[in-house]
């Protein structure tokens, strides 16, 4: 569980589209005040999966075979497939025009209530049912399984919170380097998402069949 969580946590913050929109977010007026509630919003999606996933086991595994079991692998395998396929196709389309994502030239102008919309709205939710399926498998009554947890939230955030940070505490350069951050990031967004896509699938895919069989 500890290695899956880890390596999901690391696709989600690695995630192109909402480091690009987050970006614009700490760019806007009061953007760090709006980071924060970005944030936050981010980090809540994550812990209601996670606390509606330990309701449903109790926090116990649920049985080797069993149909709980076998229906987080399953979902791991969906997912997993599915990535595959979005990576593929992704590649396929790489270099045809595109839109600016989430329609972020009208970022500047949003509220608080917009960054925390956008968290929700830009939080890859493919992913993040990944790791829901993985957390089936978390033993709430071993202390490793509560900082994996925290691990999985914090590695899914970090980006955000690295960004956050150094807009706080350095404002003026901050700026001109997460633009051009933002600038590079649009130039190879289609390769990393591949990327991440396809290592991630495979990843899933090959797991949750070698446990299936």
């Amino acid at each position: 569980m500890t290695l899956d969580l880890i390596l999901i946590g690391l696709a989600i913050t690695l995630e192109p589209f909402p480091v690009m929109s987050f970006i614009l977010v700490l760019s806007a007026e009061k953007g760090v005040r709006k980071g924060l509630v970005f944030i936050l919003a981010w980090l809540a999606c994550l812990v209601l999966v996670i606390a509606c996933v330990l309701l449903f086991t109790d926090g116990t595994p649920p049985k080797l075979n069993s149909a709980p079991s076998t229906g987080a692998l399953a979902v791991k395998l969906a997912i997993g497939v599915g990535l595959i396929g979005y990576g593929v196709h992704k590649r396929r389309s790489t270099g045809r025009p595109r839109r600016d994502p989430a329609g972020q030239a009208k970022l500047h102008k949003g509220s608080s209530w917009t960054a925390a919309g956008l968290a929700v709205l830009l939080q890859p939710w493919g992913l993040v049912a990944a790791g829901a399926a993985t957390v089936m498998n978390a033993d709430l009554s071993h202390a490793a399984t509560w900082l994996t947890l925290m691990l999985y939230c914090l590695l899914a955030t970090s980006s955000l919170l690295t960004m956050e940070f150094y807009a706080t505490f350095r404002p003026s350069a901050a700026t001109a380097r997460l633009q051009a951050l933002r600038t590079w990031m649009t130039d190879h967004q289609d390769q990393a998402v591949v990327t991440l896509s396809l290592a991630l699938g495979f990843w899933l895919a090959g797991r949750s069949i070698s446990q299936l069989v």
